[in-house]
C-alpha cells in the first residue's frame, strides 16, 4: 500500500516544550519508532510540520545584528533539512540496512495574489505569553493571535498549486525508497509570467502539501499523525466526542479552528473527494491502527454505502 504520512510540527515539540536539539531529538527518536511500524510491506511518504522550528529561526533572524536576515522561504528550506535529517537517521537505524531512506528538499508553487498574503493566520514559533506576544508585536512586527491559552506568531499560509519535484518523488518511489518530501508544506514559489520561479515570504500548510503529495503520487492512503486522538465534536467542553468515522460531507457541516484541525479536516477531505480513497486522522502514537482504520477519524467518499460525490 502507497501511504502519505503527514506529521504535525507539534507531534515533533509537544506543545508547551521548550524549543531545543535535545527536545527535538527524542520526539524525533519517538516518531520515528512508531514510523517504522507501518514501514515494512508498504511505500511510504512523509510530511512533517515546522511551525515551532521555522518560528524559531525566524526569532533568530530578527535578533540577529546583520543588516539582512533570510526570508521565511529559505527558512523553510532550512528546516526541511533541521527535521528531515534527524527523521531519516532514526528511521534508517530502525530498518532493514537494505530500505533505502531519502529526504528530498521540496518546492511548492503558490498564487503571489492568494488572499492569504492580505489575512496571515497560519501558527508559528513557541507559545507567547500575554506580555511576550505584545512585546513581540511592537517590537518585531509580528502578527500574532491567541492559541489555546496562549498567543503565536501567525504567518501567510497560501494554498498549494503544484509540487515542483513531483519527478523525483515518483522516481524515489520506484526504487522504493522511504521519503522525506514537503516538510513544513514544502518551500513556497511563485512562477513569474515567462515560467522562472521564485521563492516567497510564507509558509504553506503541510496537511495540504502533503494531500497534494498524496493526489500527485495516487496514494492510497492518507494518513494525519498529530498530537491528539482524532477529530472531536465540541472540543475544548466536557461533552467533547471523537468523531470515529465521516465522510468530507459531514466534516464540511461543521466548524473546526482556523490554524490547527481546520486545515487538517480540510485537506483530508479534499483527498478523499478528489480521490475516492481513504484519509485518517488521529495521534501519532496511534500511526499503525490508523492505516488500519481502528482508530482516529476515518473519512471515506461513502455514506451508507452509496459514494458521496
Amino acid at each position: 500500500m502507497r501511504i502519505v504520512i503527514a506529521l504535525g510540527g507539534n507531534a515533533l515539540l509537544k506543545r508547551g516544550q521548550k524549543i531545543s536539539a535535545e527536545a527535538q531529538t527524542e520526539n524525533v527518536r519517538l516518531a520515528a519508532a512508531q514510523l517504522a511500524q507501518v514501514a515494512e510491506g508498504n511505500e511510504l511518504v512523509i510530511v512533517h510540520g515546522n511551525g515551532p522550528q521555522v518560528g524559531l529561526l525566524a526569532s533568530q533572524e530578527r535578533e540577529a545584528r546583520a543588516s539582512a536576515g533570510f526570508p521565511l522561504d529559505v527558512l523553510d528550506a532550512e528546516t526541511e533539512g533541521m527535521i528531515g535529517y534527524p527523521l531519516e537517521l532514526e528511521l534508517r537505524n530502525r530498518l532493514p540496512k537494505t530500505r533505502a531512506c531519502a529526504t528530498l528538499l521540496t518546492m511548492v508553487e503558490v498564487d503571489a495574489n492568494d488572499p492569504a498574503f492580505e489575512h496571515p493566520e497560519k501558527p508559528i514559533g513557541a507559545m507567547l505569553t500575554d506580555a511576550a506576544a505584545l512585546e513581540s508585536a511592537k517590537a518585531k512586527g509580528w502578527s500574532i493571535a491567541r492559541d489555546g491559552t496562549g498567543y503565536r506568531r501567525v504567518v501567510p499560509s497560501p494554498r498549494p498549486k503544484r509540487l515542483v519535484q513531483v519527478a523525483p518523488l515518483r522516481w524515489l518511489l520506484a526504487q522504493h525508497a522511504i521519503v522525506i518530501c514537503a516538510g513544513g508544506g514544502g518551500i513556497p514559489v511563485v512562477a513569474a509570467e515567462d515560467g522562472t520561479l521564485h521563492g516567497i515570504e510564507a509558509v504553506v500548510d503541510k496537511d495540504r502539501s502533503a494531500a497534494l503529495v498524496a493526489e500527485a503520487i495516487e496514494a492510497d492512503l492518507f494518513v494525519i499523525a498529530t498530537d491528539v486522538a482524532g477529530v472531536f465534536a465540541d472540543w475544548g467542553t466536557p461533552g467533547a466526542r471523537l468523531l470515529t468515522h465521516l465522510t468530507p460531507r459531514v466534516l464540511r457541516e461543521r466548524a473546526f479552528a482556523a490554524g490547527s484541525m481546520g486545515p487538517k479536516v480540510e485537506a483530508a477531505a479534499s483527498f478523499v473527494e478528489r480521490t475516492g480513497r481513504r484519509a485518517s486522522i488521529g495521534a501519532l502514537t496511534d500511526v499503525a491502527a490508523l492505516v488500519e482504520g481502528t482508530a482516529g477519524t476515518t473519512m471515506s467518499a461513502y455514506e451508507n454505502d452509496a459514494p458521496v460525490r
